[in-house]
């Protein structure tokens, strides 16, 4: 059998014809906008359209990964994690970071600038909650970013739990919860023809409140 053809892949380009974007068209706050575009997202069907890359530094090599959006309001963006994994030990380190939503499929992207903060105990408890028995069991099982010798070692992990969980009342773990990152920077980008790309960006001003500028492409 003949080997697959190569890909060039420096000729594999998309043309960006959706529309543009406006100054006009944006609201004065980014969350807000933010809104306006998630909702478009979800309605658009996306494949989970509240996945974000989320990266982070360790101060000197950075890392990055995808995460779940689960919340957010003025006070920032808000995903779950175990408080013992790379990214948290990270956050721990330098709090600075930055969140990406890739919706290729509407030719946008809108990226985040913040400072990652744990929420309350409290926040953490209300959702954990309402999450599958699964999802609770899993957050137990899992010493995320641990070295690990087999899958097997999870398995028996799991079915411990099951075990020790049968009343299926499940504890918020100690070592789990969410972290919100409270924005100082939003970009919102729209793909546009030729390369010529929409992008606005909303800086925090503090006194001044947002300030937003368009970007060269």
């Amino acid at each position: 059998m003949d080997p697959p053809a190569q890909t060039d892949i420096a000729q594999l380009r998309q043309t960006y014809r959706r529309g543009g974007l406006r100054r006009a068209d944006l609201h004065p706050d980014p969350v807000e906008q933010f809104r306006c575009w998630f909702a478009q997202a979800t309605a658009a069907e996306l494949l989970e359209p509240n996945a974000m890359v989320l990266a982070t530094s360790d101060g000197v090599r950075p890392s990055s990964r995808t995460v779940l959006l689960k919340a957010f309001d003025r006070r920032g963006f808000v995903f779950f994690t175990n408080y013992e994994s790379r990214k948290a030990r990270e956050i721990a380190t330098v709090p600075q970071v930055s969140l990406l939503f890739p919706w290729y499929a509407l030719e946008r992207q809108v990226g985040i600038l913040g400072r990652a903060e744990r929420i309350s105990t409290a926040e953490s408890l209300a959702y954990f909650a309402s999450r599958p028995l699964g999802s609770r069991l899993g957050a137990w099982v899992s010493q995320q970013s641990s070295v690990i010798s087999s899958r097997q070692i999870l398995e028996m992990q799991w079915e411990e739990m099951q075990r020790r969980f049968a009343a299926g009342e499940v504890p918020l773990p100690s070592s789990w919860g969410g972290i919100r990152v409270v924005p100082f920077e939003v970009e919102f980008w729209q793909g546009r023809e030729n390369r010529l790309h929409d992008r606005f960006r909303y800086r925090n001003a503090d006194a001044e409140g947002w300030i937003l500028e368009r970007l060269a492409p």
